[in-house]
């Protein structure tokens, strides 16, 4: 039996394609292992969207050069979104990749493999209008047996000017309601207890079925909420001019529906939201940041901001820190901004921030944040949350971990406390990242 070790980077959707591909894979008998010297074949899977996602994928190629001159027969292939982009740089020349695999062709994966032993380069690239692998039950790799993701939907055609997906992932479709609720079923049985809705952008989620009925995102997730009241649902991502009132309601009206919504704004300059292409000003933006406080008193709200973006202007940045402010946002992802080939920006703006630059303000914006972080965190200090325990802390063997409905991270005691269970947790103390706490009896 063939082993195969598939190493995944980048976003949450690249984790959840990750298992498409183990689940077609264990189906036609290959055994999925995480031991790389036993490893036969060996698949990579990144994202596009910034370019240190790529420069990860190609050192590791180099890395494995010398792993491949040990195994000949050792094969490796190029998953998702940047074998989508690179496809003919990737098989050029003397390069070690074998395979190269866009994120609507998983399912040819067992056939690319016989190629490649043969010893024949193959690629399939082709993007679909109507994939969605509805029907695939997904391997879970490296889980911790509590969280999990399901990947609702696939593609993105809202063209943000500086992105790449809807070139790497195609048109927007949606998966059928009935098998995702039926996967956050079989997660629950299997003794999940958090469940992520996953697409790129959840909130244009609509699928009609043969008799009808159509089913919006917030009919989605209180569906999968009513799956069990154990069964905590979390989703990603969402875009800021999609999210509506039905929504946020939803969520207010269910307490298994985690209260935290991930809503990037990108910048605080109208200019620079417009030359983004964000279909939303600053005004609307803040509109419904409004909307949430006052459905939602206690969610918690994060953001991705990019620092740099092309012509930013010193004056557009500091309206950058000012929403950040205005917002309060309890934690945010933050990059420069690298210019991604074929996107709309880089064929019509110039990438004319210096990197200096951008990352100058990309510090300013990482130091603003964590003082927001650490004062939304010391505003829980004295309280009691629900927190559903995740594992053993990475840095204190003798502590636990898990978060909160609010998607914070809290350490405590381990006692006799059980990875899957849910506990009461005083919050005594805490730092930008972290709550520290003591269990309550």
């Amino acid at each position: 039996m063939q082993k195969v070790l598939i190493e995944t980077y980048g976003c949450q959707m690249n984790v959840s394609d990750s298992e498409i591909v183990a689940s077609i894979l264990k189906s036609q008998g290959y055994e999925i292992t995480n031991d790389i010297e036993s490893a036969d074949i060996i698949f990579l899977n990144t994202c596009s969207v910034r370019d240190n996602a790529e420069k990860k994928i190609r050192n590791r190629l180099t890395e494995f050069e010398a792993l491949k001159k040990r195994k000949p027969h050792l094969k490796v292939g190029i998953l998702g979104c940047m074998a989508q982009r690179l496809k003919d740089e990737l098989l050029k020349g003397k390069s070690i990749v074998d395979m190269v695999v866009g994120p609507d062709s998983y399912r040819n994966v067992p056939s690319l493999i016989e190629q490649a032993e043969k010893g024949e380069k193959t690629e399939s690239v082709d993007l679909s209008t109507i994939e969605t692998y509805s029907e695939i039950t997904p391997v879970k790799l490296n889980t911790n047996g509590v969280s999990a993701f399901i990947s609702i939907m696939r593609g993105c055609e809202n063209f943000c000017s500086y992105c790449v997906v809807p070139f790497t992932r195609g048109k927007e479709r949606s998966r059928d309601y009935r098998t995702i609720v039926k996967e956050a079923q079989d997660l629950f049985a299997q003794g999940y207890r958090d469940i992520t809705l996953l697409g790129q952008n959840v909130n244009s989620y609509s699928f009609a079925d043969s008799e009808g009925k159509s089913v919006n995102f917030a009919m989605l997730i209180e569906m999968v909420a009513k799956v069990n009241p154990l069964l905590r649902v979390r989703f990603a991502t969402s875009h800021p001019k999609d999210i509506s009132l039905e929504l946020v309601k939803t969520i207010a009206r269910y307490d298994n529906i985690c209260k935290y919504i991930h809503l990037p704004i990108q910048s605080g300059s109208d200019r620079m939201l417009e030359k983004m292409n964000r279909h939303y000003t600053r005004e609307q933006y803040m509109q419904k940041i409004q909307m949430i406080r006052e459905n939602i008193p206690y969610c918690a709200i994060s953001t991705d901001v990019i620092a740099g973006f092309c012509s930013e202007s010193k004056q557009d940045h500091k309206y950058t820190l000012s929403a950040m402010s205005q917002v309060g946002y309890d934690y945010a992802y933050m990059f420069i901004y690298s210019e991604r080939p074929n996107t709309i920006a880089a064929k019509k703006f110039k990438d004319d921030i210096s990197y200096s630059e951008k990352q100058r303000r990309l510090e300013e914006i990482i130091a603003l944040q964590r003082d927001l972080s650490l004062s939304s965190n010391q505003k829980d200090v004295g309280k009691a949350f629900e927190v559903l325990v995740e594992g053993e802390s990475k840095r204190e063997k003798d502590k636990l971990f898990g978060r909160t409905s609010q998607n914070k991270v809290v350490v405590f005691d381990k006692e006799d406390n059980k990875i899957g269970w849910y506990i009461k947790v005083k919050i005594l103390s805490c730092t930008s990242a972290t709550l520290r706490g003591e269990v309550i009896k």
